[in-house]
């Protein structure tokens, strides 16, 4: 099994509490300290707002981060989980994409979906279309990046893109363009998208729903020709552990009450629900047991989002020497 993880960008409020003027210090640190560990990818959310609520906190950029970690960096490759198609014309997301690419070596990920978080797109002036329109706008999106960035032009004449000889010069280093993640698990649409094109999916559920959705996107792959090895299967985690479960729990106590001044009682008792529900939280016997069942059923690379770290990386710390050894 394979391992990336979250660095903290504020919009799931894991900077608060931290001055402006020293986040990005924190996470260089973050992403330098990953670049020396065990880890083989770094991510970023790709939002604006923070959430699971609207706040002023801050909420730092995808794609400029790429380009900052891209020259903080050295070996470790870098992500987004997920790059939503609507919020950058798709040719100029090649352009930056290529751009970042070639500043970090040949280490870019692109992490690509239709998006979801309606008040962010409407409070952007993005409008909010509706899934099939969304599912849309990333078939075409797709399709111009994967030509931009193995002819270094795209054209197309969609209902939702028009570009004529879009020049994304130079290419990006890695043969082939920039690695595509087709994130979601869209039954009907997302996994035939990601049957013709991408290199990895990202998807979660339940061990059950897991499987499912792995033979749907076979099944789209059978039906293309495609062989379904060529893809490798991804899920994100919530992830808190300790050496045992009780101090995972005193874990999760403490992110919880940082962020409650911020969401209030009901919205931080969801926000430790989805804690618990995860397989990536307790104790580190627990954890690698659950991954380890997951990789039993296909799972091929696990990314992990760690919301103490800015704070306390004693956990991912844990993680690194006790959970990764065991599985990688």
């Amino acid at each position: 099994m394979r391992f990336g993880t979250f660095i903290p960008q504020g919009w799931r409020l894991d900077l608060v509490d931290i001055e402006p003027a020293d986040q990005w210090r924190v996470m260089a640190t973050l992403a330098q300290q990953a670049d020396e560990g065990p880890w083989e990818s770094l991510w970023v959310y790709d939002h604006f707002h923070t959430v699971p609520v609207p706040t002023e906190e801050a909420t730092h950029e995808a794609w400029t981060l790429m380009a900052a970690f891209a020259a903080a960096t050295t070996r470790i490759r870098l992500g987004q989980m997920c790059t939503c198609m609507g919020y950058r014309n798709p040719a100029y997301l090649a352009k930056v994409a290529a751009t970042v690419d070639l500043i970090s070596g040949g280490r870019a990920e692109m992490g690509i979906g239709g998006g979801w978080y309606e008040h962010e797109w409407k409070a952007y002036g993005y409008g909010f279309p509706g899934i099939p329109d969304r599912l849309s706008m990333l078939r075409e999106g797709v399709e111009i990046m994967r030509q931009a960035w193995t002819t270094g032009r795209a054209t197309l004449d969609g209902k939702h893109y028009q570009v004529d000889g879009a020049i994304v010069r130079p290419l990006p280093l890695q043969d082939g363009g920039v690695p595509l993640w087709i994130a979601g698990g869209g039954e009907k649409v997302t996994l035939k998208i990601a049957a013709t094109y991408a290199q990895y999916t990202n998807f979660a559920g339940s061990i059950e729903e897991f499987d499912h959705k792995a033979a749907v996107l076979r099944g789209h792959c059978e039906a293309i020709g495609r062989d379904p090895g060529e893809i490798t299967l991804s899920s994100n985690f919530n992830t808190i552990v300790g050496a045992t479960e009780a101090e995972a729990h005193d874990r999760l106590a403490a992110v919880k009450a940082r962020v409650l001044p911020h969401v209030g009682q009901e919205r931080a008792d969801a926000i430790e629900r989805e804690y618990l529900g995860s397989p990536a939280f307790g104790s580190v016997e627990q954890v690698v047991e659950r991954l380890a069942e997951r990789r039993n059923h296909g799972l091929g690379y696990s990314i992990h989002y760690f919301p103490e770290s800015a704070y306390d990386r004693s956990g991912v710390q844990l993680f690194e020497r006790e959970v990764i050894p065991a599985l990688g």
